[in-house]
């Protein structure tokens, strides 16, 4: 007897939080993320995402034993954006077995449907803004910052639920090497030919407000045509900055320009989730110490966010910032030896061909699913 229970109390949101930690206990692969931040996640005063939307979180039981998890959550975002009404489920967690992701799936399906959505939309964490989708393709090597991981056979739990692939995006690995002549060739005849202006975030304190206000702006044009795109409030944005720039290294961000005006953004972050992984979710009393430490054996990058606004995009812009990504990425040479470009849509064409022209290559596939509720 599968039994679902909301989650109510502080003492079953910790439950919530923690049930992950014993699932994948034998699992190295699987990240343990911060328990002090998601009970921030997930408080409705200290996460944004709650000013504009509404989420309820169920617990699984099957006896005495907590055996699952899931949210149902509502996006005014998202619905604005694309006038409709898709509600969203995510941190789904579950054993293996399908009465019991049967059961959760129904509870938050329920749930959406009392908020007049007609389909149900996931794995996200809350949105395509946070960590979202599920690995379905790539099990061998843990996900990088701020990419889930679960078990292989969650995709035949929501598949044998009823759930059906909307968008797979995938993850390129490349090694971090000279970029090829015949790139460095390219990028030269793009700049010349477009006049275009490459900058690193400012270091200084008042130009990198004015510096983060542009990448709201970019961030918030330069997808606003993708698939499945939700434009984040200001609030959103700057809880994001605040939560990610203790991670940032400034060499590694850029505006590009064109005539003056803001053309393109590309942000890669040293993968934390290495550290993440020595830390097993705590801070103290030894977790402070070990993020100090394992910080510095980071080796590898990822590049979460590369945008160009659509009156730019046949310019070459991305072309450019691939290239000073490797060219900075050498000069770290003997900390990063890998990168990786993620996530990238499948339909999205242009992106899926630089990354291969570079070297990259697919090793990680991730999916979003969706299924009619009306």
């Amino acid at each position: 007897m599968i039994r679902i229970v909301p989650v109510k109390s502080k003492k079953d949101l910790m439950k919530f939080i923690k049930l992950p930690f014993a699932l994948y206990k034998n699992e190295p692969n699987w990240t343990p993320p911060l328990i002090s931040e998601q009970k921030k996640f997930f408080h409705p005063q200290k996460n944004p995402y709650f000013e504009h939307s509404e989420a309820q979180l169920f617990l699984a039981y099957k006896g005495d034993d907590l055996v699952g998890r899931i949210s149902a959550h509502t996006n005014t975002q998202h619905n604005k954006t694309h006038n409709d009404r898709v509600g969203f489920f995510g941190f789904f967690e579950s054993i293996n077995d399908q009465d019991v992701a049967n059961s959760l799936l129904d509870a938050a399906i329920a749930w959406l449907t009392a908020k007049k959505c007609d389909a149900i939309r996931g794995p996200m964490n809350f949105s395509v803004n946070h960590e979202c989708a599920l690995l379905v393709d790539g099990f061998e090597s843990p996900s990088c910052i701020m990419l889930p991981y679960n078990f292989r056979y969650y995709k035949d739990l929501l598949e044998n639920a009823g759930l059906k692939k909307v968008m797979d995006m995938y993850s390129y690995y490349t090694k971090v090497v000279p970029p090829p002549a015949r790139v460095s060739r390219l990028a030269e005849k793009i700049q010349k030919r477009y006049n275009i202006t490459l900058r690193e975030l400012s270091k200084n304190k008042k130009d990198m407000k004015k510096d983060l206000e542009t990448i709201f702006t970019v961030y918030t044009k330069a997808w606003e045509n993708n698939w499945g795109f939700v434009p984040m409030t200001k609030k959103e944005f700057d809880h994001t900055v605040k939560e990610l720039m203790p991670l940032a290294v400034p060499e590694f961000i850029y505006i590009a320009e064109i005539e003056g005006k803001p053309a393109g953004i590309s942000i890669t972050l040293p993968d934390y989730h290495f550290v993440l992984r020595k830390m097993n979710g705590r801070i103290f009393p030894f977790g402070l110490f070990k993020a100090l430490y394992y910080k510095n054996k980071i080796s590898m990058l990822r590049v979460p966010i590369m945008g160009v606004v659509d009156k730019y995009k046949s310019k070459g812009v991305d072309v450019l910032f691939y290239h000073r990504s490797f060219e900075t990425a050498m000069r770290y040479h003997d900390k990063y030896y890998a990168a990786e470009f993620s996530w990238v849509l499948e339909n999205n064409v242009a992106m899926n061909r630089i990354a291969e022209t570079i070297g990259g290559r697919i090793y990680k596939t991730f999916r979003i699913y969706e299924k009619s509720i009306a």
